[in-house]
C-alpha cells in the first residue's frame, strides 16, 4: 500500500461499473431525491460514453425513497415494510435515472437481481447475457437488489458486494464506487486528525482490512468492511476497484482530475482472471472432440467454430464447462459451451 499519488486506471477502462450510495442520492433528512447531483453525474456518464466506455450503474436508494411516499418515518422497519418501500421506491428510482440520462440522450435499462441470480449457473448466464446485449446496444444498465423479494438468506446485502460481483459478471476492468468518504484512511479520519489516506492497495492484507470503519449515513448499509469485501471480490476478476468521494457534483470528472481517492489494484485483467476462473474453479461435465484444423486454429489463439467438433461426449447444458480435447485425445484446454450437448 502506498500514500502517495498513483495511476488512475478509470483512463484506460473500457467498461466501468458505478456504484451509488443511497446517502448520496437520497438527502437523510426528508427522503427526496438529490436532482442537481444526478443531473452532474448524468453528465459524467454521457462524457464517459463518449469516450466509448461501456457504463453500468449500481445503485442503492429504492428503500430510502420509497418509505417517504409511504409515511414510514425513521423507525426500524419489519422485512415486509422493507420491501414494500422498496416497491414504492424503486420505481420512482428508475423514472429518475431514465429521465435524467435521457437528457444526455443515454438509454437506460433496470435489472433488479437478487444473491441466487449472481450465484446459480443458469441465472448468472441468463443476466451476463443481458448485461452485454445492453451494453452492445449502446445502454446503460441501472441495477439494484431485489429487495422487494430478496429475504435475509438470499440477500447480497449491501450494494458495495453487488457492484461488485456485477463488475466480475459483466467482465468489467473498473469499479468505482462512489461513497460519503474519499478513500481508505489508516485510521478513523473522524476521530484522528492524523489519518493518512492510503492511495493505492496492491495487496488486500489482515492490515488493511483492520482499518476498515462503519457509515455515518442513517440510510447506507455500508462501510468500509463491506467495501474491502467488494475490493476483494473486484481485484480477483482482474478490476481496478476505486473508492472516492461522491458527495460533490460532477464525482467522476473529479476522479479523472486526479481527485483523491484509494486504488485497489488487480494484477490480472478481467480476461486472464475469467479464463482462471474456467480452468480452476468449474469441473467440465462434458468434452468437444476438435478435428486437426480445430486444434491447430487454438494453438493460434483463434475460436472455436462449430465445423472443428468432431464429436461430442457428456450430457451437458448451454454455459457449462467443457473438455476441449485433440483428435487423439490429447486434453487442450477448457471452455464455456454456447451450446447444449443435444
Amino acid at each position: 500500500m502506498t500514500d502517495r499519488p498513483t495511476a488512475n486506471y478509470l483512463d484506460s477502462a473500457k467498461r466501468v461499473v458505478i456504484k451509488i450510495g443511497s446517502s448520496l442520492l437520497v438527502d437523510d433528512a426528508t427522503g427526496t431525491l438529490h436532482h442537481a447531483w444526478l443531473e452532474a453525474l448524468a453528465q459524467d456518464i454521457a462524457a464517459l460514453r463518449a469516450l466509448h466506455k461501456d457504463v453500468i450503474i449500481v445503485s442503492s436508494g429504492a428503500i430510502a425513497l420509497g418509505r417517504r411516499h409511504l409515511e414510514l418515518g425513521d423507525r426500524v422497519l419489519k422485512l415486509e415494510e422493507n420491501q414494500a418501500a422498496a416497491a414504492a421506491g424503486q420505481i420512482r428510482l428508475a423514472h429518475a435515472f431514465q429521465e435524467t440520462l435521457g437528457k444526455q440522450d443515454l438509454h437506460v435499462a433496470q435489472l433488479l437481481l437478487t444473491s441466487a441470480d449472481t450465484e446459480a449457473r443458469r441465472r448468472y448466464l441468463n443476466a451476463r447475457n443481458t448485461i452485454n446485449a445492453l451494453l452492445k446496444l449502446g445502454a446503460v444498465p441501472v441495477i439494484n437488489e431485489n429487495d422487494t423479494v430478496a429475504t435475509d438468506e438470499i440477500r447480497v446485502g449491501d450494494n458495495d458486494r453487488l457492484a461488485a460481483r456485477m463488475a466480475e459478471m459483466a467482465s468489467a476492468d473498473c469499479l468505482v464506487l462512489l461513497s460519503d468518504v474519499n478513500g481508505l484512511y489508516d485510521a478513523n479520519p473522524r476521530i484522528d486528525g492524523s489519518a493518512k489516506l492510503i492511495r493505492e492497495v496492491t495487496e488486500i492484507t489482515p492490515e488493511i482490512e483492520n482499518m476498515a470503519g462503519s457509515t455515518g449515513s442513517a440510510h447506507a448499509k455500508g462501510g468500509m468492511v463491506t467495501k474491502i469485501a467488494a475490493a476483494h471480490i473486484a481485484v480477483h476478476a482482474g478490476c481496478h476497484m476505486v473508492i472516492t468521494d461522491g458527495t460533490k457534483l460532477h464525482p467522476l470528472k473529479a476522479l479523472e482530475n486526479g481527485a483523491d481517492c484509494t486504488w485497489f489494484v488487480s494484477k490480472a485483467t478481467p480476461r486472464s482472471a475469467r479464463k482462471r476462473w474456467i480452468l480452476g474453479s468449474l469441473k467440465p461435465v462434458g468434452k468437444l472432440i476438435l478435428d486437426a484444423g480445430a486444434q491447430t486454429a487454438l494453438t493460434k489463439g483463434k475460436s472455436l467454430l462449430p465445423a472443428g467438433v468432431h464429436d461430442v461426449e457428456g450430457d451437458f447444458e448451454r454455459g457449462d464447462t467443457v473438455m476441449l480435447c485433440g483428435p487423439d485425445g490429447s486434453d487442450l484446454g477448457r471452455g464455456l459451451c454456447a451450446y447444449s450437448s443435444k
